[in-house]
């Protein structure tokens, strides 16, 4: 047949026609025709169709055509056609096509196509050019010697740490030192200088603790004592504190061996209760009670509350027995640094028993209010 006419002819009629007899034919006028209705036509006869200008056809409706018979088609001038149609065809009798030509077709579409016959494929490295369809396995198999060193590091060796090993420790050594009140005051009765400090060094679960206060008045040591003590956690927040105490200042030095707990109580209390027992019987007790209130990030209110005992009477250090002396202080600081703050503060302190007697004889108050200000130190 002449098809020289058929450009531009309607074949939407043309469904289930019969081609097997358009064997030969010359399709070189077909360019531009509309093919949308040749669905589910028979291309049986199609085979050694010479489709040279078949450049450009809209293929959009060829889903589903039975392809079982284009093998050894030539695709060569099948250069930027539209496959875009293409999902789901039938690939399986697509083996031994020549692809070569087929550089630059839009196969963007070809999701959910049957690869099931790629496997095995042979991709000859010679471009357009393939050869018998084995590829080898993808999946699986031993990776080349030189692909990669097993171990990451290629022979380099591990540097020093410089204590990073250690800083890494669940459980690592540390040191620090507060001086919690480094301040001169001003009362009644007297004026000095004041400190209260503390020192450990070791891990969570135990530490070397040191312990330190004292007063200094009309240019000598008043009173002070310097705690060396062991410290174990036993709980979360809280440490058994076991060692020695020595007392100096006004009267005969004195030591006691030194025992108790110290930890945060509910509600964000620092707790320190300590137990004394020295010769010749003497026993006494310390209780410390403090709380810090954040007023700001850095302006920060502290009470701290202190209180003495002691089990009998010392008139040599004109001490009573019981209770012989509380102290109730409430400092404001303003941490420039969380290392560095400077306060200001007012401090009442109370006689009473015994070591208030022993201080009416001297003419001195049992009751005084002093006015503090001083710097609060870590590192």
């Amino acid at each position: 047949m002449d098809h020289g006419a058929m450009q531009g002819m309607d074949h939407g009629a043309m469904q289930g026609m019969d081609h097997g007899a358009m064997q030969g034919m010359d399709h070189g006028a077909m360019q531009g025709m509309d093919h949308d209705s040749m669905q589910g036509m028979d291309h049986g006869a199609m085979q050694g169709m010479d489709h040279g200008a078949m450049q450009g056809m809209d293929h959009g409706a060829m889903q589903g055509m039975d392809h079982d018979s284009m093998q050894g088609m030539d695709h060569g001038a099948m250069q930027g056609m539209d496959h875009g149609a293409m999902r789901g065809m039938d690939h399986d009798s697509m083996r031994g096509m020549d692809h070569g030509a087929m550089q630059g077709m839009d196969h963007g579409s070809m999701r959910e196509t049957d690869h099931g016959s790629m496997r095995n494929m042979d991709h000859d490295p010679t471009p357009g050019k393939s050869t018998g369809m084995e590829m080898g396995p993808m999946q699986g198999g031993s990776p080349p010697a030189d692909a990669r060193d097993p171990d990451y590091s290629a022979g380099v060796g591990l540097g020093p740490s410089h204590g990073l090993d250690m800083a890494m420790e669940d459980n690592p050594r540390l040191t620090k030192v507060m001086l919690n009140q480094l301040e001169a005051f001003h009362g009644k009765d007297s004026s000095g200088q004041r400190w209260e400090a503390e020192g450990w060094y070791g891990n969570d679960y135990d530490k070397l603790w040191l312990r330190t206060e004292g007063e200094r008045t009309g240019g000598a040591l008043e009173s002070g004592d310097l705690e060396v003590l062991w410290s174990h956690a036993v709980a979360s927040f809280w440490n058994t504190q076991s060692g020695v105490r020595a007392d100096a200042g006004r009267g005969p030095d004195r030591t006691w061996a030194a025992f108790g707990i110290q930890g945060l109580a509910p509600y964000w209390f620092e707790t320190e209760a300590t137990g004394y027992v020295g010769p010749a019987g003497r026993t006494a007790a310390r209780v410390r009670i403090e709380y810090e209130l954040l007023l700001t990030q850095r302006l920060i209110l502290q009470p701290e509350l202190e209180a003495n005992l002691y089990g009998r009477s010392d008139p040599a250090r004109r001490l009573g027995a019981g209770l012989s002396d509380a102290e109730f202080g409430l400092r404001l600081r303003y941490e420039i640094r969380r290392e560095f703050a400077p306060y200001i503060g007012v401090v009442w302190t109370r006689r009473f028993g015994g070591t208030a007697d022993f201080a009416r004889a001297e003419g001195e108050g049992i009751f005084d209010r002093q006015w503090v200000a001083g710097f609060r130190i870590w590192f």
